[in-house]
């Protein structure tokens, strides 16, 4: 699976499921705007229900609710990760990640524009809080 590098500020939600879906950025975006979700919206950072449609749209199958992320090796063999939870003004908010375990290996994909490879394995950096597993598609 390829990284998708997130084109607005805000757009971590977005790209990731680009990434998952086997799509370029632009072509989430569309999906996104026209399921009116925008990247600008705090929805998108600050809860879930955003992202699981723009899954659903795209015929990714998502857990049910959120895990509490225990180890790298307990996470499922796809899944969304909640990386630099905090609190603002507004509520909690995060970064959007996808981990991969494929081949028995295992990757982050962070659609961050500014890091140098956007596929981390760097996994005692990234500090989880919970996570949402992308089963499969539909």
């Amino acid at each position: 699976m390829n990284a998708v590098v997130q084109e607005e500020r805000t757009g971590c939600a977005i790209a990731c499921v680009a990434a998952l879906a086997g799509i370029k950025y632009p072509a989430a975006k569309k999906a996104a705007t026209q399921l009116g979700i925008f990247a600008a919206d705090p929805a998108l950072w600050h809860a879930t229900s955003h992202v699981r449609k723009l899954l659903a749209h795209f015929n990714l199958r998502a857990g049910s609710r959120e895990e509490n992320f225990g180890s790298w090796e307990r996470l499922p063999n796809q899944a969304l990760l909640a990386i630099k939870w905090h609190v603002e003004k507004t509520g909690p908010a995060w970064h959007w990640v996808v981990f991969i375990r494929e081949d028995s290996r295992a990757y982050v994909l962070d659609p961050k524009k500014a890091l140098r490879t956007n596929q981390r394995k760097d996994f005692g950096r990234m500090k989880p809080k919970w996570f949402i597993e992308i089963k499969s598609r539909f």
